[in-house]
């Protein structure tokens, strides 16, 4: 279709597929009209404008086929794509800028959500008023003033703020790691020459951390060990209150302990081990007599026989002196075959 407009013209032809549009004056494109359309040629006396433009339109595509049904609900099911390619260059740097605050906001939060999670698990309940006034003071073991927590779950955070500590834990994983547990291994070898301890023992350590002593344990043969604290580090420790064991009554030949001093309730910390040991199994507890603890310490131990009354279903092996990371008397008793 031709359409004259004074001295321009704009003239449409269809080309063949394979080609693509040219636009340009007709003398430069002659020779492709000429091409496509051999016998075509302009009439005599008729000059060829200079200034005339052609636009050739084509097109290498066929029409497609309508679309099946399948390629309708692949198209309706598919997740839309988000048009990064599209973004302005500055764009993704931005995006980068707001996600990055959010993401350090969020970890104190998630830390803070963590440790009430812990606190917050099934802990026993407190004794009432009148059963503590009907518990008689134990002379040789002092409670902290600072142990007067408001509820339990007050007592269970104050403890988490250690053990969840992440400046103490890559400690207790890094540098203390292997000299406690070379520690721990050469006094359960000790225990192992005395026959109070075998490779065949099922033992638990109760306020393990990170697992030191039960690693120690399993390197000197002892394979079927397990610790138990607030916090669980597996594959070696498992979450428990040393409150209340999670384990069945009469579950463990061995159990070993170092963390006296922070039990709220001594006597169920010992009742709760005399409890889960069998009969003729053997507890070693490692405390410090007339050494203040750490802050998070719940009492302080002034006299061994404050910690040895406590065991009324135990007879004492014997009470020996000990250098055990601030530690300084170790306890080895045996559970009465009958009661």
């Amino acid at each position: 279709m031709d359409r004259g407009t004074g001295s321009d013209e704009i003239t449409t032809r269809t080309l063949p597929p394979g080609m693509l549009a040219v636009r340009g004056a007709v003398s430069d494109v002659a020779a492709y009209r000429s091409s496509f359309h051999p016998t075509e040629r302009p009439a005599a006396g008729r000059p060829t404008r200079p200034n005339s433009h052609v636009i050739l339109v084509l097109s290498n595509r066929t029409k497609p086929p309508p679309p099946t049904r399948a390629h309708r609900l692949a198209t309706l099911t598919r997740a839309p794509s988000l048009p990064v390619a599209a973004m302005p260059a500055d764009a993704k740097p931005r995006a980068l800028l707001l996600v990055r605050p959010l993401l350090l906001l969020s970890i104190p939060f998630l830390s803070l959500l963590l440790l009430y999670g812990y606190s917050s698990s099934s802990a026993p309940p407190l004794p009432d008023a009148a059963a503590a006034r009907a518990s008689p003071p134990n002379p040789h073991i002092r409670m902290r003033r600072g142990a007067a927590f408001r509820s339990y779950d007050d007592y269970l955070r104050h403890q988490l703020n250690k053990t969840l500590d992440p400046r103490l834990r890559r400690v207790w994983a890094t540098r203390d790691w292997r000299r406690k547990v070379d520690a721990f291994a050469r006094a359960f070898r000790a225990l192992q020459a005395e026959g109070l301890l075998s490779n065949a023992s099922r033992a638990l350590c109760v306020g393990a951390r990170l697992g030191q002593e039960v690693a120690a344990l399993r390197l000197v043969g002892v394979s079927d060990a397990v610790g138990i604290d607030l916090a669980p580090a597996p594959p070696l420790v498992v979450r428990g209150d040393f409150h209340a064991q999670p384990f069945a009554d009469a579950a463990f030949d061995f159990e070993f302990s170092n963390v006296f001093d922070h039990a709220l309730y001594p006597d169920r910390f010992v009742a709760e081990i005399e409890r889960t040991l069998r009969p003729g199994g053997v507890a070693v507890l490692h405390v410090a007599v007339h050494r203040r603890g750490d802050k998070y310490s719940a009492n302080d131990l002034l006299d061994v026989h404050g910690l040895l009354a406590l065991f009324r279903r135990s007879e004492v092996v014997r009470v020996s002196k000990v250098d055990a990371f601030g530690l300084d008397t170790e306890v080895v008793l045996r559970k009465k075959r009958s009661p």
